[in-house]
């Protein structure tokens, strides 16, 4: 993985998706977290609970840019197998406040 090209808050926020870490995810967002799917807003923990943590949510980074705030990977989980996808992720300090998932 590029884990030297990516912020550290996104780093974290892989490594607990990939850990399947509900904690340590959550951890790294800030209180008033949001995120959104292929443009749609979507509620965070449920998102995150269907697409991640209840059907084996995984990352591996393809390729990083925006000082390590964007990446495009192959996620892959239970439900939806492989997915190419496209990740934006938004800061507020050291933590992530919002992020925006889809297609790449």
């Amino acid at each position: 993985m590029m884990s030297n090209e990516l912020d550290p808050a996104v780093a974290e926020f892989i490594d607990a998706v990939n850990a399947g870490d509900r904690d340590a995810l959550f951890a790294v967002l800030t209180d008033d977290a949001t995120m959104s799917d292929d443009g749609s807003e979507r509620d965070i923990a449920e998102w995150t609970d269907k697409e991640m943590f209840s059907s084996n949510g995984r990352m591996k980074i393809e390729s990083v840019k925006d000082n390590g705030r964007s990446l495009v990977a192959d996620f892959t989980n239970d439900t939806w197998g492989t997915m190419r996808t496209a990740w934006r992720f938004t800061l507020t300090g050291d933590r992530i406040s919002h992020f925006d998932t889809g297609q790449a």
